[in-house]
C-alpha cells in the first residue's frame, strides 16, 4: 500500500552507521522483507507480484530494521469513487 516503508540502520564500520529508507511509492505497492543465508533483502512489489527495486544489507551488519506500515485511511491517489444509486 502506498506509504509502507522500512527503515534499516547499518553499521557503516569505525563506529559510524548510515540509515536506509524503501517506501511504496505509488498506489497499488508494497514494501516486502525476506531474510536469509545471512542476508536481508527489502522490495517494493507491484499488485502484480513484480519486483521494482530491491536492496540487499547483510545481515550481521544491520543494526536496526523498523516497518513503518501504511496508515488504514487511504492516501489520495488510492480513493476509488462510490457509485452513486439514484
Amino acid at each position: 500500500m502506498k506509504g509502507d516503508r522500512v527503515e534499516i540502520v547499518i553499521d557503516a564500520g569505525s563506529g559510524t552507521t548510515r540509515t536506509y529508507e524503501i517506501e511504496a511509492t505509488r498506489a497499488g505497492r508494497k514494501v516486502a522483507i525476506t531474510h536469509g543465508r545471512g542476508v536481508i533483502e527489502v522490495s517494493e512489489i507491484t499488485r502484480g507480484g513484480s519486483t521494482v527495486r530491491t536492496a540487499r544489507f547483510l545481515a550481521n551488519r544491520v543494526l536496526a530494521l523498523v516497518e513503518h506500515p501504511a496508515a488504514d485511511n487511504p492516501v489520495a491517489d488510492e480513493l476509488v469513487p462510490a457509485l452513486r444509486s439514484v
